[in-house]
């Protein structure tokens, strides 16, 4: 059975996602040497007491080819070498839309803590979108710039089409990646882990189980946990398996301390269509 897919679609997804910000940066994803626009339908507020700036209705925050869209942004900011603005947060409320070139995320609110290098997005319909995959999760999205960590909480799932139609899907209680610079300077996707009762589906397979981590170190992903991988009424179980996506192999693994042993059951001929 091949079962390649296991985490690699989810690396691809992963490293498209669009909070990818420097920690200098005002708007996640933007260029700190660019000027930030703030521009809104009817109003844009400077609360000079409180250091706060408040644009509401159809609000905009623009740098580079990064912005932000929603009801309501809020940005604080402090003094800074005695004349200039250091914007240290924004909160973006209702309806929020993070566009970049490559990809859209969506929810309901929005909080970016520049300082903490931490990008929070909340709300019903939590989504992540590119031309390659989705990603949806029901609670949250988390980004922590310097550590290059991007978290997706609550049933966290990443849709991915085929081109020979179908897709391949990843689910778990959550989704974890970490990203690493290469020696080109560019952030590269360093590991991947699913969380919490996974279940990977591909047009001909479904395996679940309880833990999985992609290595881009070794190409290699582990999954653990009472792991079953059925196609069509074929179905292969153990507590661990192995997927070498360099040289396409699988091995799955039973426990000698619990005495869970490695179980196959094959049914001949359900492997050929109605013309065969």
């Amino acid at each position: 059975m091949n079962t390649s897919h296991l985490l690699l679609l989810a690396a691809i997804a992963i490293l498209s996602a669009p909070l990818s910000a420097s920690a200098q940066s005002v708007v996640p994803g933007g260029n700190s040497d660019e000027p930030v626009e703030i521009t809104a339908d009817k109003s844009l507020e400077w609360h000079r007491n409180d250091k706060v700036f408040i644009a509401r209705s159809n609000a905009r925050a623009k740098q580079g080819d990064v912005s932000i869209d929603s009801e309501t942004l809020t940005a604080n900011y402090r003094d800074a070498n005695g004349s200039s603005m250091e914007i240290y947060k924004m909160n973006a409320a209702g309806g929020v839309i993070i566009t970049s070139k490559e990809s859209k995320a969506y929810g309901e609110d929005a909080i970016y803590e520049i300082d903490l290098g931490k990008a929070v997005m909340t709300g019903d319909n939590l989504r992540m979108t590119s031309k390659d995959q989705t990603v949806t999760a029901k609670d949250k999205f988390e980004y922590w710039v310097e550590d290059g960590r991007l978290e997706a909480f609550g049933r966290a799932k990443i849709v991915r089409p085929k081109l020979q139609g179908g897709t391949d899907t990843l689910e778990a209680d959550k989704i974890s990646a970490i990203m690493k610079e290469d020696e080109k300077g560019d952030r590269v996707l360093h590991s991947l882990e699913a969380i919490g009762n996974v279940v990977i589906t591909t047009p001909t397979e479904v395996v679940t189980g309880g833990y999985g981590i992609y290595k881009s170190s070794t190409n290699k992903a582990d999954l653990t946990g009472n792991v079953t991988i059925k196609r069509g009424p074929n179905i292969l179980q153990g507590d661990k398996a192995e997927v070498d996506l360099t040289t396409n192999t699988s091995r799955m693994f039973g426990n000698n301390k619990t005495g869970q042993r490695v179980r196959g059951v094959f049914y001949p001929g359900s492997e050929k269509t109605p013309e065969e």
